[in-house]
């Protein structure tokens, strides 16, 4: 049975939307690092960040997989600007 989310404490929504704003920071962040590389890497950051927030949740495992998925895209923000900038050297 689903909880009505108004009935739940304000401290405990708001740390389930961080979790849940991580996953999709983090899948943002995969996309937007291959089309452009600093707006995936701040992305990744910003969902590491609330990542790490909603950590505090009972929905651990969603704000587990932003961590995840904000890392990975933020590693590839990162290698693919190094491998631009060694293409246009």
């Amino acid at each position: 049975m689903q909880t009505d989310p108004a009935s739940l404490d304000p401290e405990e929504r708001l740390n389930k939307f961080y979790a849940l704003a991580s996953a999709a920071l983090g899948l943002l962040s995969l996309c937007g690092g291959l089309a452009v590389p600093a707006f995936g890497a701040i992305l990744g950051v910003l969902g590491v960040v609330s990542g790490a927030l909603g950590r505090r949740s009972e929905n651990k495992r969603s704000a587990t997989v932003g961590i995840a998925l904000s890392i990975i895209g933020l590693l590839t923000a990162i290698i693919y600007s190094i491998l631009l900038f060694i293409a246009s050297s």
